[in-house]
């Protein structure tokens, strides 16, 4: 098996490939061959045939290994860019360009000072688009909290983009709710939990911080921030 796939990785596809196949399968047999099932069976197949064939994880045109986050996202991959013409190349960079302007529309103003807090942040994505998850959602009124968030959505390119809009909604839904800090990370993270495959997932830091200066904040698996006060430097640890 060529490609940049390790064996656990390589294991978690080919269980997931042989799922969907039974599944897919056992729905044929329920509704009949339907176009769109026996279509995709056919692709789930052939990525099982190129595994056993040790010919997975690799374009069939130009043999370039794709990156194990591709694999994980699109476990039946077998073309790479390289099938586009110029012309479809070109319509695909416009339309990750309007996601690049529709995901920095739901970034919060760069410098904001609310409550007697000042909120600074530098957004820059490796990619056209970005998993990364940066939200500051000032008070309704006065006396609400300000709420804010840090986090970062497995994998990389549109599919962790979308993934991070709708952890977005998702949290902000439940604001207004003025729910502990907790419970929201809680009800977040079984909405995408329900709506997600497997294989991907969210860390998360978020917090209320009260014009008081007290603050409520979360650590659920991302990497630790760093808390200034009059003790000095403390991380705030996962919790999980």
């Amino acid at each position: 098996m060529r490609g940049t796939t390790g064996e656990a990785t390589r294991w978690a596809i080919r269980e997931g490939l042989r799922e969907r196949q039974l599944k897919l399968r056992d729905a044929i047999g329920q509704v009949g061959p339907a176009g769109d099932l026996t279509r995709l069976l056919a692709e789930v197949d052939s990525a099982l045939g190129r595994m056993e064939d040790g010919e997975y994880g690799s374009c069939e045109i130009c043999h370039e290994p794709f990156d194990e986050t591709e694999l994980l996202e699109n476990p039946m991959a077998a073309y790479c860019l390289c099938e586009l013409t110029p012309a479809q190349q070109d319509d695909l960079q416009a339309d990750l360009d309007l996601a690049w302007r529709i995901q920095a529309a739901l970034l919060p103003r760069p410098d904001l000072a609310v409550g007697g807090w000042e909120i600074h942040y530098r957004y820059q994505p490796a990619g056209p688009v970005s998993g990364d998850y940066c939200d500051v959602i000032p008070p309704h009124s006065p006396g609400d909290d300000l709420f804010f968030a840090v986090g970062d959505v497995s994998g990389k390119g549109v599919a962790a983009a979308l993934l991070m809009s709708h952890l977005h909604a998702s949290l902000r839904s439940h604001i207004r709710l003025g729910l502990p800090v907790r419970e929201l990370v809680e009800r977040a993270s079984q909405l995408l939990f329900e709506s997600t495959a497997a294989s991907q997932f969210a860390t998360l830091v978020s917090g209320r911080a009260s014009s008081s200066g007290e603050m409520e904040i979360s650590n659920a698996g991302h990497c630790p921030p760093i808390r200034l006060g009059s003790r000095g430097l403390a991380n705030v640890e996962s919790t999980g």
